[in-house]
């Protein structure tokens, strides 16, 4: 009895690779190579790289932040007047920053509705702060106008 070649199961490919085998070994060294890199890193305690430069503090105010998953937002001051309102339309951004600060809160444990610190720097850097959570971000990253979303607070 004769059996068809496409019966038997096939163990090693017959055909020419698509990927060369070296290859993939090489891809895997490198990234075996970048991991124990910054494991070292991390385990001599190596100072952060590519932070904001630090600079003395020009503005700052204290505010609440209120979104809404629609992209709506709503913004008050330290004795919680109403400062800005916007529209989903406008918001996008502040409610964006509202949801990671009820992110971190939650994963905190602590209170949800608490204030957040808007800092303008000498070098024309903003930054928010949450001093719940020690949570912070350097509002540059986000682009001109996110970042001018906030500048329009400091005003």
């Amino acid at each position: 009895m004769q059996t068809n070649t496409i019966d038997k199961p096939r163990i090693h490919a017959t055909e020419k690779e698509i990927v060369p085998r070296i290859l993939v070994r090489a891809m895997f060294a490198m990234v075996m190579i970048c991991l124990l890199m910054v494991s070292v890193y991390t385990w001599l305690d190596g100072p952060a790289q590519y932070t904001a430069p630090d600079s003395p503090v020009v503005i700052e105010k204290t505010l609440y932040l209120e979104g809404n998953m629609n992209g709506s937002a709503r913004v008050f001051s330290e004795d919680r007047a109403l400062v800005a309102e916007y529209s989903p339309e406008e918001g996008g951004f502040l409610s964006g920053m509202w949801r990671v600060l009820q992110r971190e809160r939650t994963k905190a444990r602590v209170d949800l509705d608490g204030p957040v610190v808007v800092r303008a720097r000498e070098n024309n850097r903003l930054e928010i702060f949450d001093p719940s959570t020690g949570w912070g971000a350097d509002l540059m990253g986000f682009g001109a106008d996110n970042s001018a979303a906030f500048a329009k607070l400091l005003k």
